[in-house]
This record gives structure tokens, sequence and C-alpha cells, in this order.
């Protein structure tokens, strides 16, 4: 502690002692600027003014402590972060879509992070905290345009969408002087600021980038509310998916007007009171919902599930017409329920491709789209079928189950149990003892 730093102490001790709120305070806070040791605060010689406003105003300015909304706020960031994490690695979401809902939901669970350390003075603990999330200013409208486009469009992107970084970059290029600072230079900026009545974080820089976060909100808002119009009248995509798209545009056109309320209070420097939490609550609503989404219905996050009649990505240049694709499948229903081609236990797709007198490409193309299932999985619900039929009408037991694997196709009672189970929860021996016991009833 410095003598200047004593001095403070003493002075401010001494008016607390002659209980005078207002001259203690004043030096408790300037002592505060000048060696941040907010446990001073604590120190019983100030117990006689510890009620009065002066006192309650500057501790609640510089001291760090919890209430409800912050251990809300913390919760849901935490939350934010795990899930983010979840739909990242979720492999059966669509690789870009996912990374795109991803890292939205994780700069908004950082901001919330930000948030709590701010109205926790934890900022002042912490100084590296400062303006942390400033740099992901222009993401949130980027993010959420190009998501909804991709599972609403299946949108490729191309080299010029780079283009709309180009505010990021900016602002990354402008804030980096700030990031470089020592934890005691930031420190020192937020006590000024705090000294001089105004929010930590809300510095003159800080004013011109909420500024120009209004702007990309609010023009970002007009391009996800033209294609939200787009789809809403869209017959080909699910109820489920409209619902999804719905409420994450009401939710996001709600942040937009409460941020840009906030925005115009902290440019003019005024108080922000319930307007500061309700943008955040806002911002917490989202990450909730896509939380709940994530768990209820993870297929909205993804494009590939995103349309009723649907051709999945990975089939866009096939080539493959709407009439082509009937004729094949109508091909394939007569191979499968005439022929029986499932029962060869060496089929494959390049089998079914050349009695369809196709390529390997379409065969697997017509499977997906009208079976919803894949090659293996709709081989194997013909076979399971043609063996419970088998076995209903063995009412003797007269067959051995491995027979009845072969009939069907299968080249092993091991796979043929395994598959059979997964179909119907049971084995093939304990269906057939199930079916007995139901003949024997009649």
């Amino acid at each position: 502690m410095t003598e200047k730093s004593l001095v403070l102490k003493k002075i401010a001790l001494g008016h607390a002692a002659l209980s005078h709120p207002k001259e203690a305070t004043k030096h408790l806070e300037s002592f505060l600027i000048n060696d941040f040791k907010t446990s001073l605060i604590q120190n019983e010689g100030f117990d006689t003014i510890r009620t009065s406003e002066e006192f309650v105003n500057l501790a609640d300015k510089y001291e760090p402590g919890f209430d409800v909304w912050s251990f809300i706020y913390l919760y849901v960031s935490f939350i934010g972060f795990f899930i983010a994490i979840v739909i990242n690695f979720n492999k059966k979401i669509d690789t870009v879509s996912r990374i795109l809902i991803s890292v939205f939901i994780f700069i908004h669970s950082f901001f919330i992070l930000n948030i709590c350390f701010n109205i926790t003075n934890y900022q002042f603990e912490y100084p590296h905290t400062y303006l942390m999330s400033t740099l992901f200013s222009f993401l949130y409208g980027p993010l959420l345009y190009f998501y909804l486009k991709r599972i609403t469009e299946q949108y490729k992107f191309k080299k010029i969408d780079l283009l709309h970084l180009i505010p990021t970059v900016l602002i990354l290029i402008y804030i980096i002087p700030v990031y470089g600072l020592s934890g005691e230079e930031k420190l020192n900026i937020m006590l000024s600021r705090a000294s001089e009545g105004y929010n930590p974080g809300d510095s003159n820089d800080m004013l011109i980038v909420v500024a120009l976060k209004i702007i990309s909100l609010l023009v970002y808002g007009y391009f996800i509310r033209r294609l939200y119009l787009k789809t809403k009248s869209n017959q080909s995509i699910s109820e489920t998916n409209k619902l999804w798209q719905r409420n994450i545009y009401r939710l996001h056109f709600l942040y937009i007007i409460a941020y840009a309320i906030y925005g115009v209070l902290v440019v003019n420097h005024l108080s922000s009171g319930i307007i500061y939490h309700s943008q955040i609550v806002c911002m917490s609503l989202m990450v909730l919902y896509i939380g709940y989404s994530a768990y209820v219905q993870p297929n909205v996050f993804d494009g590939l599930y995103t349309f009723d009649n649907r051709i999945p990505f990975k089939y866009e240049k096939s080539g493959l017409t709407p009439s082509l694709s009937m004729e094949l499948k109508e091909q394939l229903v007569q191979l499968f329920d005439e022929e029986k081609i499932y029962k060869e236990s060496h089929i494959n797709l390049e089998r079914l491709a050349d009695l369809l007198n196709t390529t390997r490409h379409n065969a697997s193309q017509v499977i997906n789209e009208h079976f919803k299932v894949s090659f293996h999985e709709l081989i194997n619900v013909y076979r399971i079928q043609e063996a419970k039929e088998i076995l209903y009408n063995d009412s003797y037991k007269n067959l051995n189950i491995i027979d009845v694997a072969y009939e069907v196709g299968y080249n092993n009672k091991v796979t043929f149990n395994k598959a059979f189970k997964k179909a119907t929860q049971q084995t093939p021996s304990e269906f057939q003892k199930f079916v007995m016991r139901t003949q024997q009833v009649r």
C-alpha cells in the first residue's frame, strides 16, 4: 500500500468516525482508484455510515457480489456453452448448419457471461474481461441469417460471403490496442469511468460500437424478415421447422428492439434500468429455447430434415429427375415385393443398381428419398418381415432359427438375432414361443 493510499484510508475512516458519509465515501473512492482493494469497504470503521445512501451506492459500484440476476445470467451462460458444444459435436446435423448455430449460441453465452462480470463488479477483479465480448458485436445478424438461409434454401457459401465479416475484422483491428493493454491499465480505465458515474464498460469506444451494432442488427433483421416471410408460405417445409424458425425470428426481433432502446439510453448517458436487463433476458431466452430444442427436437437444427419432401444435400447435383426417381422406385418395389431379391445373402447396392439399370448413387438416392432409410436398413426391414411370416406359419416349430436366417438372406444366426431383436424387441426364439402360445389359445 502506497503512502497516498494510507493517507486516503485514514481520512476516509476519520470522516466515518465523525459520521460524515459524503466525505468518507469520497475519500474511500479515491483510495480505491489509487489502490483497488475492496476489502477496505468491509472495515468496521465504516459501520457508522454503512447504511447511508452514499456508502451503499459506493459499495454497489465497486464491491463484488452476486444477486438474483447475476446468478441467472451465470447459469444461462454455462448452459449456453454446453449447448454449443453438444450441437457442434452432433454429427447427424449438417456440418455447416451446426457450426453456424453453435457459434451463434456461443457468442450469446459469451456476451451474457460478460454482462455477469459487469453487474457483479468482478470485472474489476479480473480486468482482462474488459470489453471481452465486443469483438463479436457484428456477428449476431450474419450468423443467424446464414443459418436460416442454409436450412431453408440449402444455401452454398461463396467467397463473396466473406464480405459479411468485414465489420468484425475492422472492429478487431480497432480494439486490438485495448486488448493489448495490461490488466492494471484496463483496471484504471474502468475505475476512471466508474468514478465519473458511467458504466465501467461503456467507454467512448463502446458508444460507437453500440450505435454500429444497432445498425447491423436492423440491417440483418430486415434480411432475416424477408427470408422468414419467404419460407413461411413454403409448403415443402414441415410445420415443426416453421414453428422453430418463427420462434427464433421473434426472439431475435425482440432482442433487436430491446437492444436498440438500451443503445439509445447508453449513448445519451441515461440510466437504462430494466431495459438493460431486458436485452440480456432476450438473449437468455434465445439460449434456453435453443437448448430446449436441442433436447426435444434436435432435427430442427439440420437442413437435411427441414423439408418434408427433401433431397439431402449430398444428392443436390445428382441429376436424378422426379419422374426417373418415381420410375426407379416402382422397379425397386417390384424387385423387393415380387422377386424378393433381399433373400440373396450377398446382395449389395451395386447389385441393386445393376438390376435397376442405373448408378449406385441413384439407387441410394431413391431409397433415401422414398423410404427414408439406408440400403442396409431397407434390406433388414424386408428380411425381418419375411422371417416373422415364416415363424408365424411354423405352427409346429419344425424349423430351426438358423434355417429361417438362411431362408431370408442372413449368413449367420448372430446377425439375424441382432437384427430381429432390434426390429421387434424380441429374439426369434422368443417370437416363436409367443406365436405358439397365441395359436394354442385360439
